[in-house]
């Protein structure tokens, strides 16, 4: 079952080596999240047919770790004629009883309904209900823009489902429905809809994609990815209270700044854990992707907890850290204006790096990579103490004009003489950055010169300390 890289794509100086993709191809949304019999199963829309978007399927793997994956066959495909003759997108995965269960949108033509499928081999094949779709559309007393994207649970004997949409000159939404069974579905009310007169501390557009709702800590949590303007913006989460099958949000996020990270899903595991994947989209032109073979990588997984201000604390999962090769360590480094070069042995573009800065006078400071040696190229990981903000720099992060250099960033405030935490993954293309447990942006950056791998750091307008760095390189997973 084990599928190969394409020889000439694993050549590439911009593919990944340890953040999941399939072996060519298109990827986008995580789907049906679920651990099997001790497996973590991760399916994912995918199109066979070549790097770009349409033709949805269902990909699917399979891993023991969180770390390394082994690609199984398809696990959904379009049927024609059917409910999904126009493709398999994005659901969910339950365990109904002992049998699992897919819960996916079908599109057939402009419709998109919820179908079902169930497996009888432990995930490796899947039967379609035969009487797909289980909910025809949406409701018929309210006119809705767009209608996807289950995401099922269970309290006691009875199974919920949340469907993504958007009640035109109101905002996103997400309609709950009930069943006793999988199968009818009877809908209750949105559970959610946001209020396009209310001051809102992050935009959540006029339709929700990939709603979630799961418990955490003594709240409850509610996932949504903003559609606008015709295209993917950025995922949002609220911390609330779920009372009588209504949400009530207390506190509002966006997931991750970083202007790549789309369609968040999560799992809770058996160690009770709740972990979070997320699609990272491509900063560069349809031709380079098709040029390239492939488009799309999923996030590392994300361990999720609740800070006592009502915030997510985001984290890479510890599991990560079995690819950790070679070190370097670093500490009580005095960093000022004129500090350049400060790190000269540094090199990679597989790195994790942890980070640890007592702020002092300085106005930003921050951390350099992928840098060429005369600064033609470099990405910047900067923060900006008066701003309580970090920031994302892509300005100069590739000598190509076709890639997307923008600077993203993010609210990062920390208390009187609480130190700044970093911890940096770099893969190639991807930079995944977590600081203090509370603020996330991951890019995507293409450097065109082959010695654009140096990391350094910086201090503007006064100094600040480097208490501790330490930097590993980064093995490959065996699915490359």
């Amino acid at each position: 079952m084990e599928q190969s890289v394409p020889q000439h794509l694993g050549r590439d100086p911009h593919r990944p080596r340890y953040h999941f993709l399939p072996p060519a191809n298109w990827l986008n949304d995580p789907n049906g999240l679920i651990q099997w019999k001790g497996q973590y199963h991760l399916f994912y829309q995918y199109n066979p047919n070549g790097p770009f978007w349409g033709t949805m399927h269902w990909g699917h793997a399979a891993s023991t770790d969180l770390v390394h994956w082994m690609h199984l066959p398809i696990a959904l495909a379009p049927t024609p004629g059917s409910a999904d003759e126009d493709g398999c997108w994005s659901g969910c995965a339950v365990d109904n009883h002992g049998i699992p269960t897919l819960i996916y949108t079908g599109k057939r033509g402009e419709e998109e309904f919820p179908c079902l499928a169930t497996g009888p081999d432990d995930l490796l094949t899947w039967q379609k209900y035969a009487a797909n779709p289980v909910v025809p559309g949406p409701p018929p007393e309210l006119q809705v823009v767009g209608f996807r994207d289950p995401s099922v649970w269970q309290e006691g004997d009875t199974w919920y489902q949340l469907i993504g949409s958007g009640i035109p000159e109101v905002r996103g939404t997400a309609l709950l429905y009930t069943s006793p069974d999988l199968i009818h579905w009877e809908y209750m009310h949105p559970l959610y809809t946001g209020d396009k007169n209310r001051t809102d501390p992050v935009w959540t557009g006029s339709m929700w994609e990939c709603p979630q709702l799961f418990p955490l800590g003594e709240k409850h949590v509610l996932l949504v990815s903003v559609w606008e303007h015709g295209r993917p913006s950025h995922a949002v989460y609220f911390v609330g209270r779920y009372v009588n099958h209504r949400f009530h949000p207390e506190t509002q996020r966006i997931v991750d700044g970083g202007g790549h990270f789309y369609a968040p899903q999560t799992l809770r595991d058996d160690q009770g854990r709740r972990l979070m994947w997320g699609w990272l989209w491509e900063g560069r032109s349809v031709a380079q992707q098709q040029a390239a073979g492939w488009a799309g990588v999923m996030s590392l997984p994300r361990l999720l907890r609740l800070r006592p201000d009502g915030l997510l604390a985001i984290a890479p999962v510890p599991e990560v850290a079995v690819l950790r090769g070679t070190k370097s360590g670093y500490t009580d480094m005095t960093l000022t204006p004129t500090s350049a070069h400060v790190l000269p042995d540094v090199q990679g573009d597989c790195l994790e790096i942890l980070a640890t800065f007592e702020l002092g006078d300085a106005s930003t400071c921050g951390i350099k990579v992928r840098c060429a040696p005369n600064s033609a190229e470099e990405t910047l990981i900067v923060y900006d103490s008066a701003a309580g903000r970090l920031s994302l720099d892509q300005s100069r992060s590739s000598l190509n004009p076709a890639v997307q250099q923008q600077v993203y960033a993010g609210p990062c405030e920390l208390a009187d003489e609480e130190p700044l935490k970093l911890h940096i993954f770099l893969d190639r293309s991807v930079v995944e950055i977590f600081a203090n447990d509370r603020t996330c942006l991951t890019g995507r950056i293409y450097p065109t010169r082959v010695d654009s791998l140096g990391v350094d750091l910086f201090a503007d307008g006064g100094t600040v300390k480097l208490t501790s760095m330490d930097i590993w390189k980064m093995g490959s997973t065996s699915q490359r």
